[in-house]
C-alpha cells in the first residue's frame, strides 16, 4: 500500500505519492482515514528555499513535484502554508521566449508543463502571471493537422499524455470550446461540483 508520509511498501518516498493518496481519498469522501496533518508535514519539508517543491526534502525544485504538492495543500485546506507570491514567481519564470513552460531551469518547454505549471499557479491565484496568448499559441503550434493530437513540442510526434495537458491547459486559459477542468485533480469540474468537493483554490488577482 501507498503511505502518504513514508512511501510504497518497498520504501519509495516522493511527495507525488501524497497527492495521489489524497486526491484518491477525497474522490472516496475518505480523507480523513490518513493522517493529515503528518502528510501536510512532509509536503512542506520538501519546499525548498526558492519557494518550490522536490520530490523529497533537499530534492531539486521541480514542477510537477510543485503541482503536487500544492495540490496535496489544496485537498488538506492548507493553502496558507505557502508563500504564493515566491512560487509563483519561480512558476513564472518557467516560462520561455516560445511562449512555452518548463519543469525547471535550463530545460526546453513542453507542452505537459501548460498543466503542472499552469494547474499550480491557477491554485494559487497566481495565473495571471503568465503570457497567456504566447502560451495558447505554444500549444497549438504543437498539434498535429492531420491527427488533431498534440506533442511534447511543435514538430514531435503527437501522444495520449500530451494530448490531454495541451487540452487541459487551454481549458484554464479560457478555450470557450472545452470544458471547465479542476486545477487540483485535472477532471471536468462539473463532475466535481457534482461529488461535492471543496478544494481550496486562491482567489488573489493582484
Amino acid at each position: 500500500g501507498i503511505n502518504a508520509e513514508y512511501g510504497d511498501e518497498w520504501g519509495e518516498v516522493d511527495t507525488r505519492f501524497t497527492f495521489c493518496a489524497f486526491a484518491t481519498l477525497s474522490l472516496l469522501g475518505s480523507l480523513n482515514s490518513c493522517n493529515v496533518a503528518t502528510a501536510v508535514g512532509f509536503v512542506l519539508r520538501c519546499r525548498n528555499f526558492d519557494g518550490a517543491f522536490g520530490c523529497v526534502p533537499g530534492s531539486e525544485s521541480h514542477a510537477g513535484q510543485v503541482f503536487c504538492c500544492v495540490g496535496a495543500l489544496s485537498i488538506a485546506n492548507k493553502l496558507d502554508k505557502l508563500d504564493c507570491d515566491q512560487l509563483g514567481w519561480w512558476l513564472s519564470e518557467r516560462q520561455l521566449p516560445s511562449g512555452g513552460l518548463n519543469g525547471r531551469p535550463e530545460k526546453l518547454p513542453d507542452v505537459c508543463y501548460s498543466w503542472w505549471v499552469l494547474a499550480s499557479l491557477k491554485i494559487i491565484g497566481r495565473a495571471h502571471w503568465l503570457d497567456k496568448d504566447r502560451l495558447i499559441k505554444f500549444i497549438l503550434a504543437s498539434q498535429d493537422d492531420e491527427t488533431g493530437g498534440f506533442a511534447d513540442r511543435p514538430g514531435d510526434v503527437v501522444d495520449p499524455f500530451h494530448t490531454l495537458f495541451g487540452l487541459a491547459g487551454l481549458s484554464l486559459l479560457g478555450e470557450n470550446q472545452l470544458a471547465k477542468v479542476n486545477p487540483v485533480l485535472c477532471l471536468p469540474q462539473s463532475l466535481v461540483d457534482s461529488l461535492g468537493l471543496k478544494l481550496e483554490v486562491s482567489t488573489v488577482t493582484s
